[in-house]
C-alpha cells in the first residue's frame, strides 16, 4: 500500500489508476488539497471517501490521536478546498457535519473502514466527518 506523499504523487501521476482502490471493505481514495494555515502552503492529503447525499465525507481521525489532523484545523481556517477523485479535479467547500449528520454517516463510513470504530477508543475527543461540497 502506499502512504503520504508517495500515494499523493502515484495517485495524481495516474489520475487514480494506483491509489484509489484501499483495504478489503470497498474503501476509495481522494485527494483533499488544503492550504497550510501558518505556511499558505497547498497541503495535499489521500483520505478515504464515501460520496454521501450529493457530497463526499472524510473523517478527521488521524488514527485516533488526541488532536485533529493538520488538514483539518487547515480546512477550518479556509474551507475553500480543492479535492481529486480520480482524474476529476474540482473545487469544495468543506464543513464539519452536524450531529445529526455524524450520526447517520458514521456507520457507512466505518463500513468501507472498520478501523474507525477502534479509533474512537483511543481519544477522548469526537472524532469529526467533514463534507466537501462541491462548487
Amino acid at each position: 500500500m502506499l502512504y503520504g506523499q508517495e500515494h499523493v504523487n502515484r495517485y495524481e501521476e495516474t489520475d487514480g489508476e494506483v491509489g484509489y482502490d484501499w483495504g478489503d471493505h470497498g474503501a476509495h481514495i481522494l485527494i483533499l488539497t488544503t492550504i497550510g494555515r501558518k505556511s499558505g502552503v497547498e497541503r495535499k492529503n489521500p483520505l478515504i471517501y464515501r460520496e454521501v447525499d450529493g457530497g463526499y465525507a472524510i473523517v478527521s481521525s488521524a488514527g485516533g490521536a488526541d488532536a485533529h489532523p493538520a488538514w483539518h484545523f487547515n480546512l477550518e481556517a479556509d474551507p475553500d478546498v480543492k479535492v481529486q477523485i480520480k482524474a476529476d479535479r474540482f473545487a469544495a467547500h468543506a464543513r464539519v457535519a452536524t450531529d445529526e449528520e455524524r450520526a447517520r454517516i458514521w456507520p457507512l463510513m466505518t463500513e468501507i473502514w472498520p478501523d474507525y470504530d477502534t479509533y474512537t477508543t483511543k481519544t477522548d475527543r469526537q472524532i469529526p466527518i467533514v463534507i466537501l461540497e462541491r462548487r
